[in-house]
């Protein structure tokens, strides 16, 4: 959408330029407030120095970074201005503070309330610079919006008397909200249409993914009463690939148990599922933390992999390591890599799950798997990008196909990179069973809902513990 790059293009532009001017500003005052009379030899003290010029591009490289890294070009058709003011305040206070430790505490000072002088000179420079340029883009881009100049193609799930209402109160108390409704479906073809006089119907919920793709739909209402809000967890799973913003009609039993959460005071209230589980920055950390843990486990372990090689190849005939087809994030398939603990050709046709007294696991075997120390080489997959340090556990095509007939929103769990270890690994272990994969489900459920980086980190410590214990099953 050109409107959309021409917003982004702004945000970066004038967040450059507050960068550049806060810097230029800055260095002024720091030598101003040293000597007083840098002023009349500003050629000599400040336009000479390459420091000054150093910095300039430095600051535009790391604000710009900075920005992106938290997130703050990302959906820019949903900002709110008071939203924008807490995540710019956030932001710049975090920068400044870092770069203040960086470069400034070795400046040259009258005195050490020079320091706090600086910094506050430095965030005050730097977030008014941000802010005030951010507010007007994100004013014009509102009213944009209530003026219908922008808009987001929305569609409405269902078709009775609730869907009606719906649609009543989208165009009539939500008129400026930016929803362009081109139509409804109907969850069955016996459905009843209350909306047929208002609205055309587009199909059948069946039909919803190519709907969604056909009519590039950015808005999803689902208005169905309780008795078909079963249907809710084939919808998601249904459309977790499109960039889709979902809401969901609340019920009474959503308002007194606190799950609908709204931004504006004038709109209907709604429950919005959004497919971003973690927060931009926190996904860079996750990612960085991932690669930084998985290099230095690679270095640490070097010693335990020599062990494990020469284990594995005295214990049974065939090569130390296996590699097995997973499906991992986005539904794509990759090659898991652990050491082999279970006899050559264990799995001639059919793909077989190991149990607890499996004859085709190795003594060896049972060692490792007891420690999990076979899943230790899956640190070169989250170097790959394969795989995440904590995440569900991939599963092959085979299994995903018996798990997903049972449970269906269990390709959710596409939308995070697998993982190493998880929840479901540290609550339950290996499964024995595609029922037990089922039930494993559940933590893992639970985990993409409540993903976090502290629950990352117990989830790691609890994961060495059954190490250490030799607990895992």
């Amino acid at each position: 959408m050109a409107n959309k790059k021409i917003v982004i293009f702004l945000y970066l532009f004038f967040d450059l330029l507050a960068a550049v001017i806060t810097w230029i500003v800055f260095f002024t005052f720091r030598k101003y407030h040293v000597d007083n009379s840098v002023i009349d030899n500003l050629q000599t003290t400040i336009l000479n120095d390459s420091k000054f010029y150093i910095g300039i591009a430095a600051c535009a490289i790391y604000w710009i970074f900075l920005h992106a890294f938290a997130g703050c070009y990302n959906k820019i058709y949903h900002k709110s201005r008071l939203k924008e003011l807490g995540n710019t305040l956030i932001v710049t206070f975090i920068g400044a503070l870092l770069f203040f430790f960086a470069f400034i505490l070795d400046d040259i000072i009258n005195d050490y309330n020079d320091y706090l002088l600086y910094f506050l000179v430095l965030l005050g420079l730097q977030f008014f610079l941000t802010y005030i340029p951010r507010v007007c883009i994100t004013t014009a881009t509102i009213n944009q919006i209530r003026r219908g100049k922008i808009s987001f193609s929305t569609l409405i799930v269902g078709s009775d008397e609730v869907a009606l209402q719906t649609y009543k109160a989208i165009v009539e108390r939500n008129p400026n909200a930016g929803n362009h409704v081109i139509g409804y479906i109907k969850m069955e073809e016996s459905d009843s249409d209350a909306l047929a006089n208002e609205l055309p119907c587009v199909g059948l919920i069946k039909d919803l993914a190519a709907i969604v793709k056909e009519q590039n739909i950015k808005e999803l209402v689902i208005a169905i009463q309780n008795g078909k809000r079963k249907h809710i967890e084939s919808i998601i799973t249904t459309i977790m690939d499109f960039d889709v913003n979902l809401q969901i009609i609340p019920q009474m039993q959503d308002l007194l148990m606190g799950t609908v959460k709204v931004s504006s005071v004038l709109y209907e209230p709604l429950i919005s599922i959004t497919p971003d589980y973690l927060p931009e920055w926190q996904k860079h950390m996750k990612r960085f933390f991932d690669i930084f843990f998985s290099v230095v486990a690679i270095i640490l372990l070097s010693p335990v992999y020599i062990f494990l090689t020469i284990g594995v190849k005295a214990s049974s005939k065939g090569p130390v390591f296996y590699k097995q087809e997973r499906i991992g994030l986005h539904g794509k398939p990759f090659n898991i890599i652990k050491f082999r603990s279970m006899i050559q050709n264990a799995e001639q046709s059919t793909p077989q799950l190991s149990s607890t007294n499996d004859p085709r696991i190795t003594k060896f075997g049972k060692f490792m798997r007891k420690t999990r120390l076979d899943e230790t080489p899956q640190f070169f997959n989250v170097l790959f990008g394969d795989m995440s340090l904590v995440g569900p556990r991939p599963e092959r095509q085979y299994y995903i196909d018996q798990i997903v007939e049972k449970a269906p929103y269990y390709k959710l769990l596409y939308r995070i990179r697998p993982g190493i270890t998880s929840w479901g690994e540290v609550k339950f272990g290996y499964a024995e069973n595609v029922d037990e994969m089922v039930t494993r489900l559940r933590w893992d459920i639970l985990y993409i809902e409540n993903m976090s980086l502290q629950l990352d980190l117990k989830i790691l410590i609890y994961t060495v513990l059954i190490v250490l214990k030799r607990a895992g099953k």
